[in-house]
């Protein structure tokens, strides 16, 4: 079974997938591919090094994700001309995977983690969507907490993704992240033995 699962930005994403993974699922992450596109040498780097210049670079060539970031985070066009280097070779390496597990281990869940699925248009290539929801309120908390963010920095951040409210409604499946972790873990593993995977 292939399953993509999504959320939002601090929804709790990442801990659900290692949570799946540590149960026995295979797990495909779209940020791990998405930075071994921007590995030096990789044609993905070069090509958003053409397009945004030698300053995304750090002095020994790889990227610097701050510098990058502070240029397309701010600008919904710069945004999009990075999305559009960077989405179309991870979409083809995350499938290329997904078919070599499926292949070599048929009963097992196949988990693809892409935290713009909706955004990118991928949820027909799935079994179901999963989507790890936390009200709008909770993701502005955990970001100020975590990441140490003005409340117009977390805005911005959620803002550049769609609304988790529009994400909850379209997923086959919701795993509700705003409570205890317990409750979380339960829900995975629910979700689990329905689908008869434990």
């Amino acid at each position: 079974m292939n399953i993509g699962l999504t959320g939002g930005i601090a929804t709790g994403k990442s801990s659900v997938s290692a949570l799946l993974a540590s149960k026995g699922a295979l797990l495909i992450d779209a940020d791990v591919i998405a930075r071994e596109v921007m590995m030096p040498g990789h044609p993905v780097l070069a090509a958003a090094v053409q397009r945004f210049g030698q300053a995304i670079l750090n002095e020994d060539g790889t990227l610097d994700r701050k510098k990058l970031g502070s240029i397309v985070f701010q600008n919904p066009e710069e945004r999009k001309a990075l999305e559009a280097i960077t989405h179309p070779a991870i979409r083809q390496e995350m499938r290329e995977r997904a078919a070599a597990y499926e292949e070599a281990y048929p009963d097992k869940l196949v988990v693809s983690d892409i935290p713009l699925l909706f955004e990118s248009g991928l949820e027909k290539g799935f079994d179901e969507v999963v989507v790890v929801y936390v009200p709008r309120s909770v993701q502005r908390e955990r970001l100020m907490s975590r990441d140490g963010m003005t409340e117009e920095q977390a805005d911005a951040r959620i803002n550049a993704q769609m609304d988790i409210e529009h994400k909850k409604q379209r997923a086959d499946v919701v795993i509700d992240n705003s409570g205890l972790w317990s409750e979380t873990e339960q829900q995975v593993i629910s979700f689990l033995q329905h689908k008869g995977l434990i």
